[in-house]
């Protein structure tokens, strides 16, 4: 029986196929196969010790990660929040939602899932990432 080389070009296709299929796993998914294989394994004889130890490792990467994501994550929305809460009282101009242009003095701020938004006092709602212009109305006799 001969085998046939595998050549260099085919070698990157499999390389390559393999590492799209693992970029498109989520690191939740990536910790449940990997203690699914630590779970099948005896951990006094595991297959290869080097390989457990980077596998611990990625997990221990993937949990820091993810909790760095999240941390972050906060402080963005809070960082958000007190900006928007600074510009109660002020004049602003921006875009809605459905992208109509609207001005207003700004009453109140609220976080809307991900986002957070001026309620005006016109009752109009402008997301912080929207607003155009700024002006302190104390400026001008307000």
């Amino acid at each position: 029986m001969s085998s046939l080389p595998i050549s260099a070009t085919d070698a990157s296709i499999s390389t390559a196929a393999s590492t799209n299929r693992f970029s498109d796993l989520t690191s939740e998914e990536f910790i449940k196969i990997i203690f699914t294989e630590l779970s099948n394994q005896d951990p006094f004889k595991p297959n290869d010790s080097s390989a457990l130890l980077e596998q611990l490792n990625s997990i221990r990467s993937i949990e820091s990660d993810t909790q760095l994501t999240k941390q972050l994550s906060s402080i963005v929305t809070q960082n958000q929040l007190a900006t928007a809460g600074n510009l109660i009282g002020r004049q602003v101009q921006g875009l809605t939602p459905d992208s109509e242009r609207v001005s207003g003095m700004v009453v109140s701020v609220a976080k809307q899932k991900d986002s957070v938004s001026l309620l005006l006092d016109n009752g109009w709602v402008v997301p912080m990432d929207s607003v155009e212009t700024i002006v302190d109305p104390y400026l001008f006799g307000g």
